[in-house]
C-alpha cells in the first residue's frame, strides 16, 4: 500500500467482531485465509513489517504503522493466509468492516478498499499475494459491492505487476501527491477493479 498515507480514514465504533465471516481455502496451494486471532497480532505485525522492509526503503514511522496490527484490528478486519497443513502464517491483508472504509481512495459506498498486503519471504512463489487479493474481491462480491480499490507507491513495482495481472487498472483521477516530513514528495498511485457478480463463489463462507 501507499507509504505513510491513510487519507480520509474513518473512525469505527462497532463492537469487537463476533459474527459469521468468510473463510477461503485453496486446496491446490494448501492455503487457508481467515481472520487473525488476537493472540497472533504480534506475529502478523512482524510478518508484514518484514515483508515491506525487505522490498522497499520506508521510513521508521511508516514501518511502525505497518507493524501496528493490534491497533488496526480494533477498527478493521485483519486477514491472514496460513498453511492449511501446518498453520504457519504466510501473509496478511487488511479490509474495512462492512459499511466502512480504510482510506479516501474508496469514494463510493459500493467500493471496498484494502491495505497492508504482505507475504512472508519464506512463502514467496506460492501465489499467496494473489490469493489474498482474490479473497478481497470475493469479500466485496459477498457484500454486494461493485469495485475493489487501493493505493500504492510508485516504487512498489512487484505489487503493481500483481494488481495489473489480476485486472486492476490505474485510477488517475484518484492519485495525489504526498508531502514527506523531509520536504520531498511522492505520487500516490490508485488502482481499481470491478467485481464479478459471481466472484463470491470462489471461496467458501464460514
Amino acid at each position: 500500500m501507499a507509504p505513510g498515507v491513510s487519507p480520509g480514514a474513518t473512525a469505527v465504533t462497532q463492537p469487537a467482531r463476533r459474527r459469521l465471516v468468510r473463510m477461503s481455502v485453496n486446496d491446490s496451494a494448501g492455503v487457508r485465509i481467515r481472520l487473525m486471532r488476537d493472540d497472533e497480532a504480534a506475529s502478523v505485525g512482524r510478518l508484514v513489517r518484514q515483508a515491506y522492509a525487505g522490498d522497499y526503503e520506508l521510513s521508521e514511522d511508516y514501518l511502525a504503522e505497518i507493524e501496528a496490527v493490534a491497533d488496526r484490528a480494533r477498527d478493521h478486519e485483519v486477514w491472514v493466509a496460513e498453511d492449511a497443513a501446518s498453520g504457519a502464517l504466510l501473509g496478511t491483508v487488511t479490509t474495512p468492516r462492512p459499511g466502512e472504509r480504510l482510506s479516501a481512495v474508496a469514494r463510493d459506498r459500493d467500493e471496498l478498499d484494502f491495505r497492508f498486503l504482505g507475504v512472508a519471504a519464506a512463502a514467496r512463489g506460492r501465489g499467496v499475494g494473489e490469493q489474498l487479493v482474490h479473497h478481497v474481491t470475493a469479500l466485496a462480491a459477498d457484500r454486494g459491492l461493485r469495485r475493489v480499490v487501493l493505493n500504492t507507491g510508485p516504487q512498489m513495482i512487484a505489487a503493481q505487476r500483481l494488481y495489473e495481472r489480476l485486472g486492476f487498472e490505474r485510477l488517475l483521477e484518484r492519485e495525489f501527491t504526498f508531502e514527506r516530513p523531509d520536504g520531498t514528495s511522492i505520487l500516490i498511485w490508485a488502482y481499481g477493479r470491478d467485481v464479478d457478480a459471481d466472484a463470491g463463489r470462489a471461496a467458501h463462507a464460514a
